[in-house]
């Protein structure tokens, strides 16, 4: 065994499971549905509020490698308000947030993303996730 010899990770990034060649379009696919869901809705819910211009950044799920159950999924936000002075500075306030979907423990992350893949009218937002009565669009709520 070589000195240097590092152990497998125990958890991967969502894309890299269950390698990356296979993982990360369908990941990626499974994203894309849920940031257009997410623009549809950010108008008339989220971006009503502090952030007119809310953005969808990142969403992140750890998966543990053995299993293929996801440890934590959280899906990252940012948006900004800004104005001129009298005097032509111009201030910006800007926010983030890191949301943590409600995920049951034990979710696989092939059961997740068939949720989300097989939502009605693509709407991967408002999808049940396995294992719970709730969806993505509630834990936002909480968050945002």
């Amino acid at each position: 065994m070589a000195a240097n010899a590092q152990a497998e990770p125990l958890y991967v990034d969502a894309r890299d499971y269950p390698n990356p060649a296979t993982g990360r379009e369908r990941f990626l696919a499974a994203e894309r549905l849920l940031v257009r869901g997410f623009d549809d809705i950010c108008g008339d819910t989220f971006c009503e509020g502090q952030y007119y211009n809310l953005r969808a950044m990142r969403l992140r799920c750890s998966v543990q490698r053995a299993t293929g159950v996801v440890a934590s999924c959280v899906w990252t936000f940012a948006g900004s308000y800004t104005w001129v002075h009298q005097a032509g500075r111009i201030d910006v306030d800007q926010g983030s947030y890191a949301c943590v979907l409600p995920l049951a423990v034990g979710t696989r992350l092939d059961e997740l993303l068939a949720a989300w893949e097989g939502a009605a009218g693509n709407d991967a937002l408002h999808a049940t996730l396995p294992g719970t009565d709730t969806h993505v669009y509630e834990g936002l709520t909480d968050c945002l």
